[in-house]
C-alpha cells in the first residue's frame, strides 16, 4: 500500500510539472504572437492565475458577442441606453454566467480529479472532487448571486479587488475581499443589497445594456392620453427614480387644467401659456393639440433628460418644436407631418428664472411637493386676469401628518380635523394669497379641489393694490373645537378678546374641563369655487369629451351653489342647454366676460370685466362640512344620505354634497341643528324590518303609512350614503376621530 501511494504521489508530481510546462509555452507563444490558441472550439479568453486555471468561453458565444458589437450604430445613442463601445473589455467576468454548469464547465478544462473553484483562491478553497465542488459553487456562488436579464452575478473570492488593510496586523499587506462584478459597468460591490441598488440605479437611469450583452434594451414605453401620445422612462410613476414624471393617476388633474385653459381661451385669443415643470410635456401637448392657434404653448424643464423626451414627444405628436435654451440657442426643429402646423417652445431652464424673464397669461405649476418657492415668480410678470394654477402633492403635510413641515412651508398651524381636505386647500389658497399681494395683486379662487394625491388651485389674478388689500383681508384665523368639531372664523379686528371661546356656537368649553379648542391658520376665509367659470368648464368638458372631469365638475357646480344634485339647474335662465342630464348655463356673454382686444384698454375696460365678473357670483357657499359618520348616534341607523340632504333642506337650510368627503355634507346650518335632525330620523338598530323615518317625541302624532312609502318612492337607495348602524365618537376628542 505503501508504495502505491508513493507511486501515485509521483504521477501527480510529474502531471502538475507537465502542466506547468505547457503553460509556460502557452503564455511564451500569447505573448510572441498575440493569437488566441484555439483548442476543440474552444478560445481562451481569461486566466485566472490565482489557482492556475485557464477560464475558456465557447467559440460560438465569442462569435455572438463579437458580431453583437460590430453591429452596433456608429452614431449618436440614446439618452436613456448606455450602448457599447470599443472601451470596453468584450469578455465578461467569469463570475457573470448564465446557468450553474457553466460554471462547472470552467472547473472542468482541468483534467485532474480533484478540481479547484473557479472563483476562489487556492488558499480560500483547495481543489477537490466534482460532487464537493458541486455543492460549494451552488451553496456559496449561485444562492447568493445577483440576476439581472438572464444572467447571474455570483459573489466572487477572487483577487480582483482589495479591501481595507488589517489595522491590527501588517500595514502592507491587504486581504482578499468577495465581491461581485456589475454586468453593465466595471464596478466592483462588495455586499449583494448595494449590488442590487447598484443594478437598480443603472436601470432607472435607463442604463439596462451591457457591455457584452448584444441585445438592446427595449425602446421607451409610449402612454396615451386624450389622444396625445408621450414617450416615458422606466420608473416614471417614481419620481426619486426617474427624470422625467408621469403618473397616469393625476390624469383627472390634468384634465381639470385645461377646461380652465379652455375657458380662458374662449375670453381672449391667443394667449402665451406655461407649463414651468414639462416633465413628459403631455400636458402642454394636450393643450397645444386641442385649442390649436388660441394658444401659444411653452414647456420648461431645467432637466436635460426632460427636455429630450418633450422634444420626442413633441415630433411623436407631429408638432413642430421652437428651442430657447439658457444659452441662447434659439433653434427651430419641424416635425415629420405637415397636419398639424402649431408650434411648441421648449426652454430648459430654471422655473423661477423663465417666470422672472417673461410675461404669460396662463401659469401652471406643478413640482414635486410643495409649490411656494414659485409663487413669487409666478405673480411677478402674470397678466392682468390671467390665471395662475398649482398643484401641490405634498399631501402630508397639507393634510396634517407632518404638521412642522406645514408650519415650515406654509407659516399655517393645522391639525387633523372631520374637514382636513378643505382646510389644506384654504392653507394652500393663503400662501397663493400673500405672494399675489407681494407684487401688489389680488387673486379671486376659480376653483379648489383637494383628493387623495393633490391639492389644485385655480386662481385669476387681478391687478392692483386695493384688489389685493381686498384679498389680503381674506385671510383669517380659525377657532376649532377638538371635542364636537364645531369651527368658526375669528372675528376681523385687532383687538384681543378676553373670552375667545364665546365665539364658538358650541357650550364644550362650560362643560369640559381644560382648554378645548384650538387655533387653526392662517387660513383663506372666502370662497374656493365660481359658480359661472365652473360652468363654463364644464361646457369644456363637455365639449372635448372629457369624461373623467365631468361628473367632479358637476359636483363642484351644486357644492358652489350649495345645491343637492336633483336641484342642480338654472331656472329662469331662457339660455340654457342640457349636456348629460344637467343643464347648463350658457350665457350669449361668456365668452366676452374678459375680453380685452389687443392692448388693455385703460382703467374702464378693467372696472367693467370685474364688474362683469363679480355678476358670476352666486350667494356665497358656507365654509367647511360635516361627515355624517363623525356625528352619529350610536345605536341608531342613520337615514340615506340623500334623504338627509332632503330632511335638512325641508327645514330652512342650504345643503349640498362635497367633492372633499364623499359623507360629507356641506350646510350653514348649526352642528347643533345639524345632529338634531340627523337624531330625528335616525331609527334604533332594534326596531328590525322597521321603515325608516322621524323618531316620533311622546305626544307627537305618526304620519300616515301612504306618506312614508311616497318618501321612500322619491328617495332611492343610494350605496354611498348610510343606513348602516352607527358608532358614535361624541365623548371622544376630535383628532381620535379622525384617526
Amino acid at each position: 500500500m505503501a508504495a502505491a501511494e508513493a507511486a501515485e504521489a509521483a504521477l501527480e508530481r510529474r502531471q502538475e510539472e507537465e502542466e506547468e510546462e505547457e503553460e509556460k509555452e502557452e503564455n511564451h507563444n500569447h505573448e510572441g504572437g498575440g493569437e488566441t490558441a484555439a483548442l476543440n472550439g474552444v478560445v481562451v479568453s481569461e486566466k485566472v492565475k490565482s489557482n492556475n486555471l485557464d477560464v475558456k468561453i465557447p467559440k460560438k458565444e465569442l462569435e455572438t458577442e463579437e458580431k453583437g458589437t460590430e453591429e452596433e450604430p456608429t452614431g449618436e445613442s440614446d439618452s436613456n441606453t448606455l450602448d457599447a463601445s470599443s472601451d470596453y473589455p468584450r469578455d465578461k467576468h467569469i463570475s457573470i454566467q448564465r446557468h450553474l454548469a457553466d460554471l462547472e464547465k470552467l472547473a472542468d478544462l482541468r483534467e485532474d480529479k480533484k478540481k479547484p473553484c473557479p472563483l476562489c483562491p487556492e488558499e480560500k478553497f483547495k481543489a477537490c472532487y466534482g460532487h464537493k465542488l458541486h455543492r460549494h459553487l451552488q451553496n456559496l456562488h449561485w444562492k447568493v448571486s445577483v440576476e439581472f436579464k438572464g444572467y447571474r452575478m455570483c459573489i466572487c473570492h477572487l483577487p480582483c479587488r482589495p479591501v481595507k488593510p488589517n489595522l491590527v496586523g501588517d500595514q502592507t499587506l491587504s486581504k482578499l475581499g468577495a465581491h461581485y462584478h456589475c454586468i453593465i459597468c466595471s464596478a466592483t460591490i462588495a455586499r449583494r443589497t448595494d449590488m442590487i441598488g447598484h443594478i437598480n440605479r443603472h436601470v432607472n437611469k435607463g442604463e439596462t445594456e451591457s457591455r457584452f450583452i448584444t441585445v438592446r434594451a427595449p425602446t421607451n414605453e409610449v402612454v396615451k392620453e386624450s389622444a396625445t401620445d408621450v414617450q416615458v422612462l422606466p420608473n416614471h410613476s417614481t419620481p426619486q427614480k426617474t427624470d422625467s414624471y408621469f403618473n397616469p393617476k393625476m390624469k383627472l388633474n390634468r384634465q381639470l387644467i385645461f377646461c380652465a385653459l379652455a375657458v380662458l381661451a374662449e375670453e381672449r385669443k391667443p394667449i402665451e401659456c406655461l407649463d414651468a415643470f414639462g416633465a413628459t410635456g403631455i400636458m402642454g401637448l394636450q393643450w397645444a393639440k386641442h385649442l390649436r392657434s388660441s394658444v401659444k404653448v411653452t414647456i420648461n424643464d431645467c432637466n436635460e433628460k426632460s427636455v429630450t423626451i418633450i422634444k420626442e414627444n413633441c415630433h411623436l405628436n407631429k408638432m413642430k418644436v421652437k428651442l430657447n435654451m439658457k444659452e441662447g440657442d434659439n433653434d427651430g426643429t419641424v416635425g415629420d407631418g405637415e397636419e398639424n402646423t402649431d408650434t411648441i417652445e421648449v426652454t430648459k431652464m430654471d422655473a423661477n428664472v423663465i417666470m422672472h424673464l417673461r410675461s404669460f397669461d396662463f401659469i401652471h405649476l406643478d413640482p414635486f411637493g410643495t409649490s411656494v418657492n414659485y409663487l413669487d415668480s409666478a405673480f411677478r410678470n402674470v397678466r392682468n386676469l390671467g390665471i395662475v394654477s398649482l398643484t401641490s402633492t405634498d399631501v402630508s403635510s397639507l393634510y396634517a401628518k407632518a404638521q412642522h413641515v406645514a408650519l415650515r412651508h406654509y407659516g399655517c398651524n393645522i391639525v387633523r380635523t372631520e374637514y382636513y381636505r378643505e382646510l389644506a386647500a384654504r392653507v394652500v389658497i393663503a400662501a397663493v394669497t400673500r405672494a399675489a399681494a407681494r407684487c401688489n395683486k389680488g387673486i379671486e379662487v376659480l376653483l379648489a379641489v383637494a383628493l387623495e394625491h393633490f391639492v389644485l388651485v385655480v386662481v385669476r389674478v387681478l391687478r392692483g393694490p386695493v384688489t389685493a388689500d381686498d384679498s389680503a383681508k381674506k385671510i383669517r384665523y380659525l377657532i376649532h373645537c377638538q371635542w364636537c368639531e364645531e369651527r368658526i372664523f375669528q372675528k376681523e379686528g385687532n383687538m384681543v378678546e378676553e373670552n375667545p371661546y364665546q365665539q364658538l356656537p358650541c357650550d364644550c368649553h362650560g362643560s369640559m374641563p381644560g382648554r378645548t379648542a384650538v387655533l387653526l391658520g392662517p387660513l383663506w376665509s372666502g370662497s374656493l369655487f365660481n359658480t359661472g367659470f365652473l360652468r363654463r368648464m364644464l361646457l369644456a368638458a363637455v365639449q372635448y369629451s372629457l369624461d373623467e372631469a365631468q361628473p367632479l365638475l358637476k359636483t363642484l357646480v351644486c357644492e358652489a351653489e350649495c345645491t343637492p344634485l336633483k336641484h342642480f339647474s338654472t331656472h329662469g335662465d331662457e339660455n340654457k342647454q342640457e349636456e348629460c342630464g344637467v343643464y347648463i348655463k350658457t350665457s350669449n356673454t361668456s365668452a366676452e366676460s374678459y375680453v380685452v382686444a389687443g392692448k388693455r384698454k385703460g382703467k374702464e375696460a378693467i372696472r367693467g370685466a370685474a364688474k362683469r365678473q363679480k355678476a358670476e357670483h352666486s350667494a356665497e357657499h358656507p365654509a367647511f362640512y360635516y361627515n355624517v359618520h363623525r356625528h352619529s348616534i350610536r345605536g341608531m341607523n342613520m337615514p340615506k344620505l340623500n334623504k338627509f340632504l332632503h330632511y335638512l333642506s325641508e327645514a330652512g337650510y342650504r345643503v349640498s354634497r362635497t367633492h372633499f368627503d364623499p359623507m360629507g355634507v356641506r350646510t350653514n346650518a348649526p352642528l347643533a341643528q345639524f345632529k338634531t335632525v340627523l337624531m330625528k330620523y335616525s331609527t334604533p338598530t332594534y326596531a328590525v324590518g322597521q321603515a325608516e323615518g322621524p323618531v316620533h317625541l311622546p305626544g307627537e302624532e305618526a304620519p300616515a303609512a301612504a306618506d312614508t312609502k311616497d318618501e321612500d318612492a322619491e328617495f332611492p337607495e343610494d350605496d354611498q350614503s348610510g343606513g348602516t348602524a352607527a358608532v358614535s365618537t361624541e365623548s371622544h376628542p376630535a383628532h381620535c376621530a379622525a384617526d
